[in-house]
Parts: C-alpha cells; structure tokens; sequence
C-alpha cells in the first residue's frame, strides 16, 4: 500500500525541531495542570492527593458545613495559622453579622491574609474588599455554582480540544501505529473531554458521578501519553527504537494482530462465544425466574419481618 502522507522520521529537521517544541510545550502544561489540581481539587478534603471525597466536595459541595469553613479546612488551609482560622470559623457559626465583622478582628484576618488575593483584580475569585461577597460564602456548601461550571466548561471544551487538535494532527504522521488505532486514540481525547465535562454537572447533581470525573481524566491523560511519546520516538529515535530497539517486538505484534490468520482465529473464537452465550441464555433467563418467584419473597419477608435494632 502506498503511503499518502511524509512519516515523522522523514520530515525536514525544521519541521520536526515545530513539532517537538510545540509537544513539550503542552507536555509542561499538562504536567502543571496535574499539580494545580492536586492543590486545588486535590485539597477541598484538607489533605493532599486527589480522592473521591475531592470531587465531591469540589462539585456536589460538603453539605455538612458552610463555604467558607470548608475552604479554611481545606484548600486554603496553609493560608493561615489555626487560631486566625478557628476566629473567621466561629465568626461564621455565631451568624457572620457585619456588626461582628470587626468587633471580632476578622476583618483584619481576612484584610492581611485573604484580600491579597480575593480582590477586584482577581477574575473568577470573590472580591473580599465587599463584605456581601464575603457573606455570600458563609451558606451551606453547595460545591460549584451552574454560573461557575457553565464558565469553566465552555473554556475547556474550547482550550483542550484545540490542544488535542494539534497533538493528534502531529501523531497522524506516525507510522508504527495502524490507522484504525490512530483514529481511536486520535479521537479518545474528545470522547473523554466530553465525558469529564458532563461528570462536572452530573456530580453537581449527584456525588455517585464522582468516579466519572477521575475516569474521564484519566482517558484523556493516557491517550495524550500515548500521542505524545510515539511522536517523539518516531521523529528523533525511530532506528535505535523501532529498528534495533524494543519496539520492534511492538512492529511485530501489530503485524501479527493484522494478519488474515490471526483474524480467521479471532472469528472463530467469536463464533464460540456466541454459541456459549446462546447456551447460557436460556439458563439466565430460568435462574432469573425462579429467583424472582421463590428466591426474592423469602428474602424479602426476613426483611420485613426483621426485630428493630435497639
């Protein structure tokens, strides 16, 4: 078959010197986006390292407190000592009255620690030089507000698909990598972003979602890998990888996995299965019947007609 594209390896030297700048570019900036989560999301539960608990508190909310405690105990818990921290806390609990504000000295705290950053200047971040917005924080926690998603999720969709655009057209001249895999992972990043996006919302609404956002990224940051590292080989390293090195045994696994035996084998095991499933179906179907008619009530009276726990 006759190759219509210039593989990497055979692009000019001027070409390729684009190419690897602009892929260790995004690499540095995906590398920060990771540790920015890790001190943003990765610390909404006070402790360091991303977790379920993280994502929930990051978009459903820690219902069990206000805003602004959660923040003093969480992410911004380095940002001041523990005896300033418990003063805004108490504030907050005995009702965060304006009269109170500076009576209690909090409004100094917040002046010295907080306002260096929430401030007018700062977009996306409350303005603690006005007391409603400081106030505003002092309710239920909620997680994210639909203005802040809304804001955030059109800013991503734009940004890390014209990342990926980029990233995938450089990997689409590779050629260690058939074209049905170049188009699944050249096309797994939009499928996750889109998944990690929607989980934002979904675990708005519900805390179960949480495990899609961790799933979703973690999609996007294995096929950006996968992308990133193939180019790379094959621009600059594709003789001492591909030729002499252990990719070829990665040459060689990808030429058996396409040859018309290996395929006539994976038929044939397909046609197997099928007659396994075909077997097993009828079994499901009478287990599933006798569960429902004879199994289900008996488990179903234990229930009701357990003592009550003292």
């Amino acid at each position: 078959m006759i190759q219509k594209y210039t593989p990497l390896k055979d692009h000019d030297t001027p070409i390729k010197v684009l190419f690897t700048g602009y892929l260790c570019t995004v690499g540095i900036g995906y590398f920060f986006a990771l540790v920015q989560i890790l001190f943003t999301h990765g610390m909404a539960d006070g402790k360091l390292g991303l977790s379920i608990d993280d994502i929930v508190y990051s978009y459903y909310g820690n219902r069990s407190g206000t805003v602004l405690e959660n923040k003093l105990n969480g992410s911004m818990k380095d940002k001041a000592p523990e005896q300033e921290r418990f003063m805004i806390m108490q504030w907050v609990r005995d009702g965060a009255k304006l009269e109170d504000y500076k009576d209690s000295g909090v409004d100094k705290i917040i002046e010295t620690r907080c306002v260096m950053c929430h401030n007018k200047d700062a977009a996306g971040l409350p303005d603690f030089t006005r007391f409603e917005q400081l106030k505003a924080l002092t309710a239920g926690d909620e997680g994210a507000t639909f203005a802040s998603l809304t804001r955030v999720s059109h800013i991503h969709l734009f940004g890390i698909s014209f990342i990926f655009m980029f990233v995938g057209l450089i990997f689409s001249f590779s050629e260690t990598t058939s074209t049905k895999y170049k188009c699944i992972a050249i096309g797994m990043p939009y499928v996750f972003l889109i998944a990690d996006i929607l989980s934002w919302w979904l675990t708005k609404i519900h805390p179960m979602f949480a495990w899609l956002v961790i799933l979703a990224g973690m999609g996007m940051g294995v096929s950006f890998i996968f992308m990133w590292v193939i180019s790379i080989l094959e621009m600059w390293l594709f003789k001492p990888v591909f030729i002499d090195g252990p990719g070829v045994h990665y040459l060689q696994w990808k030429d058996t996995l396409t040859s018309e035996q290996n395929k006539i084998r994976f038929n044939k095991f397909m046609a197997f299965m099928k007659r396994i499933v075909s077997r097993i179906k009828p079994a499901l179907a009478y287990g599933k019947e006798k569960w429902l008619s004879h199994g289900w009530p008996i488990v179903r009276n234990i229930i009701n007609n357990r003592p009550e726990s003292r």
